[in-house]
């Protein structure tokens, strides 16, 4: 009798460790969701650089104006994006005018400090995340898997993130948008490192904010998407898991894929379309300025009734089907290898 009770607790033993273990890990070991983080934006940066590239240039209006007239564009004409209606058939001729005159690499400007803001980006937006979670949870006497504890928790990475950030993805937009000066015939731009000089030089070092407003107003989009998320995720892993739980390690990792990327997807798609607005002014306000050295874009409230006056509502919509084909993508990149990555070293279930 004492061997059959030893032969039973080590099934029971492994549960009760698994339980005790694996709770405390998922809100008190930040480095590894840094990790996991880090290794989907990673990727996800490289594989989805040229939409990247293509929403930002549609986003913006330098690649709207009609070009001035010059030896150069007479020999080489490129042509130009004249309205905000973005047809399949326009997109794809941009990529191929982005090709023609620029080269393959021109799809992967910008990618450099894309890369470089990865790690401190979701350093930062998971370590806030997961701590706004715990302290919310405790402050609200909340479960963590609350509505009101993912919102508040988002919000503030949100915050956060846009915040350390911005000076990098400044730089990216700059990058992306640079083309030849109509007076010189050169870049504005050449490399990163320039860009920031000019930037502190012309621009003080208020210049690297420029845009920040709008990621603000961007948090609300970072909040929809990970509460989305969450609940999605739940949702999908209670339908999908057996109720006898007799699923194999292989099944589980298949139901934690599918649960993933389709929680991930959905709520990106959704919660991209609702807020997308603050993605075409944040673009706006961080191009450069024009080349007498004054912005035409100066706030948050200044750039929307602009772009409204000028190019109608429709113009607050701009780059909307690469934005969506990117980011919808990007997000199942993202969180699937960061969930699977936490699955790895043993911090999720």
């Amino acid at each position: 009798m004492q061997s059959s009770k030893i032969q039973g607790r080590p099934a029971e033993e492994a549960i009760s460790v698994k339980a005790s273990h694996a709770s405390p890990k998922k809100s008190h070991d930040p480095l590894a969701h840094l990790l996991a983080g880090a290794s989907g934006g990673f990727a996800t940066a490289i594989a989805t650089s040229p939409l990247d590239v293509l929403r930002t240039r549609l986003q913006s209006d330098f690649y709207q104006r009609p070009p001035a007239p010059s030896a150069s564009s007479a020999s080489s004409p490129i042509p130009q994006i004249t309205n905000a209606q973005h047809t399949n058939h326009k997109t794809s001729r941009i990529i191929s005018n982005i090709y023609r005159a620029e080269g393959w690499r021109a799809f992967f400007r910008g990618l450099g400090p894309s890369l470089a803001g990865v790690v401190p980006a979701t350093a930062i937006k998971f370590y806030v995340y997961g701590n706004c979670k715990r302290i919310g949870a405790h402050m609200f006497g909340c479960g963590e898997d609350s509505t009101l504890i993912h919102a508040q928790a988002a919000i503030s990475a949100g915050i956060a993130t846009s915040t350390a950030t911005n000076p990098i993805w400044l730089v990216k937009t700059r990058l992306q948008l640079d083309k030849a000066q109509t007076s010189t015939g050169n870049r504005r731009y050449k490399n990163s490192l320039d860009c920031i000089r000019q930037v502190l030089r012309q621009e003080g070092l208020g210049g690297l904010y420029k845009g920040l407003s709008a990621s603000y107003l961007g948090a609300a989009e970072t909040a929809l998407h990970l509460v989305l998320y969450e609940r999605l995720k739940g949702i999908l892993q209670r339908s999908l898991v057996s109720p006898d739980g007799t699923d194999t390690p292989t099944q589980r990792e298949i139901t934690s894929w599918i649960s993933t990327t389709g929680a991930a997807g959905s709520a990106k798609f959704a919660a991209a379309l609702i807020a997308y607005p603050h993605e075409v002014i944040r673009t706006r306000l961080r191009q450069a300025p024009l080349e007498n050295g004054r912005p035409k874009y100066t706030g948050l409230v200044q750039c929307f009734r602009l772009i409204a006056k000028e190019e109608g509502m429709a113009g607050l919509y701009g780059g909307l089907a690469p934005h969506m084909i990117r980011s919808v993508p990007s997000a199942i990149i993202t969180l699937g290898v960061y969930e699977f990555v936490l699955r790895l070293v043993g911090t999720s279930e």
